[in-house]
């Protein structure tokens, strides 16, 4: 890995979509990720962006993005272009007026600290290799006491808002502080206490959930651990994998309740939660801490929706929800940077 990063392959910019201010090649040599593309692949990027573009579409359209899409469907450029309009079709419609970009600057989960005392889901520090950690535990799931707290809408846009920080700031923070690009998320589901009356509960949302992180954020998962897994469950798993990308089978770990090695071997113990078997005892509570390098001035910079949607708007600064008062950030006007060379970011991003 040292010999790739020392020796970086230069990654051809888009001038007018490609404006990066963290790391943006990929640390692993795999065709068809940054920085490791073929010229076939190139090409592919263009002519993918050049067909969006005659379609009307003028946002999204960085290198790095083409990539995720083209990656998501075998580099088959009319299916990416068609997985890519999907997306940005349902952006348009999802959340209400205004969609995606309107959702992330103004959506309040105030009711997050009761909803967490039925399924927590929380983004937490960082694995091993620098991703950002999240974390879902579906031992306490109680819909019909859950429903009368929140909605099965109001928990979905709350998981798009949690998604679209991923995007910005999370990774690009992460990758700052790792020295290299980094794209994907560590996951967690601890199945402690769940029996086939909660799986069954809670498969409705799941599988809208699965489906919203498949088809519009697609490439954003790195590992799997599904932990305390159900008596049965490796058996069930071991049909389903038949019908999933190779590639994807191989980043999700099946283990019972004897799982702490194996998991602490990916995520430090600093950084996992004491109920999940690490030393991590936030003050305020790891689910409520949103504690990673997105928060460290050190490699955080304010996210696009943290700018003013227009000249005359105030961006409204989205604070996670918690038990105790917030207050409100000034937010900030992210600058507008030239990409500069994979040299120049790693030589100025600390490893």
């Amino acid at each position: 890995m040292t010999a790739a990063r020392n020796n970086a392959p230069q990654m051809e910019l888009d001038p007018k979509y490609d404006h990066y201010d963290h790391p943006y090649v990929a640390p692993e040599v795999k065709n068809g990720h940054p920085g490791h593309t073929t010229k076939e692949e190139d090409a592919k990027v263009f002519q993918l962006r050049t067909m969006l573009e005659q379609q009307g579409y003028n946002e999204r359209l960085d290198t790095l993005s083409m990539l995720r899409f083209l990656r998501a469907r075998k580099f088959d450029v009319e299916l990416s272009k068609k997985m890519f309009i999907e997306c940005e079709q349902w952006r348009k419609g999802f959340g209400g007026e205004g969609g995606v970009d309107n959702l992330v600057r103004t959506f309040n989960y105030k009711e997050k600290p009761e909803v967490f005392k039925y399924y927590p889901q929380y983004y937490h520090k960082t694995d091993k290799d620098g991703r950002p950690v999240y974390i879902e535990q579906l031992g306490h799931v109680d819909l019909t006491a859950m429903y009368k707290i929140t909605s099965a809408d109001r928990m979905l846009q709350n998981l798009v808002v949690e998604y679209e920080k991923v995007t910005d700031p999370r990774l690009p923070a992460c990758s700052r502080k790792a020295g290299q690009l980094l794209e994907t998320c560590c996951t967690i589901m601890d199945f402690k206490g769940v029996g086939l009356s909660k799986a069954s509960q809670v498969y409705t949302y799941v599988q809208k959930a699965s489906a919203i992180s498949q088809n519009y954020y697609p490439e954003r998962l790195g590992k799997l651990f599904i932990i305390n897994a159900p008596w049965g469950f490796s058996a069930i798993f071991s049909v389903v994998k038949g019908f999933l990308d190779p590639v994807t089978v191989d980043k999700i770990h099946i283990l019972g309740g004897g799982y702490q090695k194996e998991l602490l071997a990916q995520v430090p113990a600093e950084n996992l939660p004491k109920g999940l078997g690490g030393s991590c005892s936030c003050p305020e509570g790891c689910e409520f801490s949103d504690k990673g390098p997105w928060k460290d001035p050190q490699f955080a910079k304010p996210a696009w929706w943290e700018k003013p949607a227009n000249s005359h708007d105030a961006a409204i600064n989205n604070q996670p929800s918690g038990p105790a008062e917030h207050t409100v950030g000034s937010g900030g006007k992210a600058n507008k940077q030239t990409a500069k060379t994979q040299d120049e970011i790693t030589e100025v991003a600390p490893a």
